[in-house]
């Protein structure tokens, strides 16, 4: 995929959202202005997050995310995410993750765009 449009278009976790603080409860909603993206979330144990990032000429994005869960702690990191469409004109997207405030680790895991 060369370009993507994440403007107005939700998302939910599909791979690796099975436990802790982002389960497939959380629902991200994207925007985007040319090559810049933003980005909120909340749900399940994610009482507000957002993301910010820009858009490489392949259609990668680079990404910066935080959020307050629901115990109050504040946590943050870094993401690639790497877009596909699907056959029905949703986006699946392939992330890689690393969590550089209030904890550590780092992994991969999908969202899948949902239709509201």
């Amino acid at each position: 995929m060369n370009t993507a449009d994440f403007n107005n278009r939700s998302f939910r976790g599909t791979v690796n959202y099975d436990d802790g603080d982002l389960t497939r409860d959380v629902l991200f909603r994207y925007h985007q202005r040319d090559r810049v993206v933003w980005g909120e979330f909340e749900g399940g144990r994610v009482e507000r997050g957002n993301l910010v990032g820009r858009m490489r000429e392949d259609g990668t994005l680079d990404l910066l995310w935080q959020y307050v869960n629901t115990d109050g702690k504040l946590v943050g990191g870094i993401c690639v995410s790497r877009p596909e469409e699907l056959d029905d004109g949703r986006y699946r997207v392939k992330e890689s993750w690393s969590v550089t405030m209030g904890g550590d680790g780092m992994g991969s895991s999908e969202i899948e765009e949902v239709r509201e």
